[in-house]
Order: structure tokens, then C-alpha cells, then sequence
């Protein structure tokens, strides 16, 4: 059997945190995509403080033996857990121990105890949140009367991912704003009039873009032609959108083979850039 049509293989992972799970989370589904045909079944613990809650998680680790992770602080709680996995021969990995013995070599300092500080209700926190709230509101060209107040306004034709690299630089803290290029309609007159906003155009192949709005039609259970996945009006969709990116001097990013992640990490390392080069002009 070739490798492409092996079966997948599937494990029980147990995330056992002390506050939300949410970095657990993310850390395991990152490991796991460096994997092959492997899909972790997922039991989260949140909230695990006290021993009595993790006497119950262990006794569903026992019912579904599997690689157990965690970030627990508390270091009689960390003992209890580590013991109950040896005792069920179940491999317990603290998550974030290399990189905070790394850190704390690094800096000289101690650390802090305290469960769930990672998840505080600090001005962060609230900015992201204010930062939701502004990209559902202001998607696909919505509130364009309030485009000065977001920190990237992203445009591009339809299907370029403007809407979940909205999303997920709001969780980072970033207003963004998305606004499409439809053929035959004007853009917002205060897209051009913005000027605290970074501005940047979104690009994707033709071949691409058809691919993508198949399948978004597919999904509708549309199956008529138009020119929406038509390639001459898709490319020249994609010519007009090159041409008005140049025209405005706005940074472009080719989106073709750049996950939202990636897109999103790209934005942002661009407004670094610009408030770095604000500063430096402020002090010349």
C-alpha cells in the first residue's frame, strides 16, 4: 500500500490545563500537522485546580490510554499527575517547561506560580476583544464609515481570505478592516481618504481563484456558469486589482500559497516595519 493510501492513524490525547486549554490546543494541533496520516482524539481538561477534578481526569485517561499534556502550575498538582500517568504508563509531557527553563536561564528569573496568569484580564485582553468586534463589523464593507480607525484595511477580490485574516489579526490585537473590489462597483471614497490606516491588496492566481469559487459555489449547491469562475473575467478581475494596487502605492501580498496564518504574520511584520520607520523618522 502506497503511502498515499494509508490509513490514518489515530491516538487518544489528554490536555490538562489549569486555565482555558487554548495554548494546549494550539500546541498539539501543531505537532500533530508535522505528522502524516495522524489525527489526535482530543479530551480537554480545563480549569483543573484541585485534586478531586484531577482524580476524575486520570480515571479518563485510564479509560482511553493516550499521550497526556499539560500546563499545570501547581507543583503538588504537577506531582499527582505525573504519578498517575507512570502508574498507567502513559508518557506526561509538560508543554511548556522547555521553553520556560530556556527563558528563565536567559533572564535570571523566577517564576511566577500563579494559575492562568497567561489568560488575565489585562488591557491586551480588551484590546482583542474591541479588535473582534471592529473586523465583524467593518467585513466585506461594512461600517466603511469608520475605516480611519482601523490599524489595516485589507482589499482584494472575492475569495482572497480577506474575511478570516480579519479574524485572526484581531486576535493579535489588530483592527482590520476588509473592503472587496466588485466588479463595477465604486470603492468607498473614504478608502481612499484614510490616511491612519496601512492599506494593503490582497492577490491570488486566476487558476487559483476558480479553483476556490468552485468550490464555494459547489458548497451553495450553485452549479451555473457565470462569469464569477469565468478565467477571462476572473484574470481580468485580477489584472484591474494589480493595477489598482500600483496605481495607490498599497503593499501587496500574493496570497496563492500563503495560509491565513502566514498572510496574517506578513500584515503584521508590515506594520512593525511602518511603526519602526514612524519612530525613527520622529526622532530625525
Amino acid at each position: 500500500m502506497s503511502p498515499a493510501q494509508r490509513l490514518a492513524t489515530y491516538f487518544h490525547v489528554h490536555l490538562i490545563s489549569d486555565s482555558t486549554g487554548e495554548t494546549l490546543n494550539a500546541i498539539t494541533k501543531a505537532v500533530c500537522a508535522r505528522f502524516d496520516n495522524v489525527l489526535p482524539i482530543e479530551h480537554i481538561y480545563p480549569l483543573i485546580r484541585s485534586p478531586r477534578q484531577l482524580e476524575r481526569v486520570l480515571k479518563e485517561v485510564d479509560s482511553a490510554p493516550g499521550v497526556v499534556v499539560h500546563t499545570i502550575v501547581d507543583r503538588e498538582m504537577r506531582v499527582g499527575l505525573e504519578e498517575g500517568c507512570r502508574r498507567l504508563e502513559c508518557p506526561c509531557i509538560a508543554a511548556l517547561d522547555p521553553m520556560t527553563a530556556a527563558f528563565g536561564r536567559y533572564l535570571g528569573a523566577s517564576l511566577t506560580t500563579r494559575v492562568g496568569v497567561q489568560h488575565a484580564l489585562d488591557n491586551d485582553y480588551f484590546n482583542r476583544i474591541e479588535a473582534l468586534n471592529y473586523a465583524i463589523g467593518h467585513d466585506d464593507g461594512q461600517g466603511g464609515q469608520d475605516l480611519e480607525a482601523a490599524d489595516v484595511i485589507l482589499v482584494g477580490v472575492s475569495r482572497t481570505s480577506k474575511t478570516p485574516t480579519s479574524i485572526y489579526l484581531a486576535h493579535r490585537g489588530v483592527r482590520a478592516a476588509n473592503v472587496p473590489l466588485v466588479p463595477g462597483a465604486p470603492l468607498p471614497a473614504k478608502l481612499f481618504a484614510a490616511t491612519r490606516p496601512m492599506i494593503v491588496g490582497l492577490l491570488v492566481s486566476p487558476d487559483r481563484l476558480i479553483q476556490i469559487r468552485r468550490n464555494r459555489l459547489l458548497s451553495l449547491n450553485e452549479t451555473r456558469e457565470s462569469t464569477y469562475v469565468d478565467i477571462d473575467a476572473v484574470r481580468e478581475e485580477t489584472v484591474r486589482a494589480r493595477r489598482l494596487f500600483e496605481a495607490q502605492g498599497w503593499p501587496v501580498i500574493d496570497v496563492t500559497r500563503r495560509s491565513v496564518e502566514e498572510t496574517a504574520a506578513a500584515i503584521i511584520n508590515l506594520l512593525n516595519t511602518r511603526t519602526a520607520s514612524g519612530a525613527v523618522e520622529a526622532l530625525e
